[in-house]
């Protein structure tokens, strides 16, 4: 999606307890990179995560897939990239991209998350005041 308000993009520098004994990144904390990233991308749609919780909305991910082409070193500063793939519904869905200081590519991930309601613990569909912000 060309709109700007569907992609953003962070800087983390890799701390070393995330690696291991060889300084390389540890394949599970690439979830918590995607994870940054979109409560950041929220954030800066105007979006408290947090705020949602409080509301009676969780965002439990359904799916995540990760594709590794490189490895993520101890102290590499690595970009996040997000990209929302389309409007959501019940459900919302991230493309990541993680490069490093040289911008090589060093993984790809995807995850979809389903919008619940924790009173019925049942899905739903997405918040209007969501939809709003990204049609707007």
């Amino acid at each position: 999606m060309s709109n700007p308000l569907f992609n953003d993009e962070i800087e983390l520098r890799v701390r070393y307890g995330e690696t291991d004994q060889m300084g390389i990144v540890y394949y599970g904390n690439y979830a918590q990179y995607f994870e940054v990233g979109r409560v950041e991308w929220l954030r800066k749609l105007g979006v408290s995560y947090k705020q949602m919780e409080e509301d009676g909305i969780m965002l439990p991910v359904t799916k995540l897939t990760v594709e590794f082409k490189k490895p993520a070193l101890y102290d590499d500063l690595i970009k996040v990239k997000t990209q929302l793939v389309k409007l959501p519904s019940a459900s919302i869905e991230f493309n990541y991209v993680i490069t490093n200081q040289a911008g090589e590519i060093l993984t790809l991930g995807n995850t979809i998350l389903v919008f619940m309601d924790v009173e019925k613990n049942r899905p739903t569909r997405c918040p209007k005041f969501l939809l709003d912000k990204l049609q707007s």
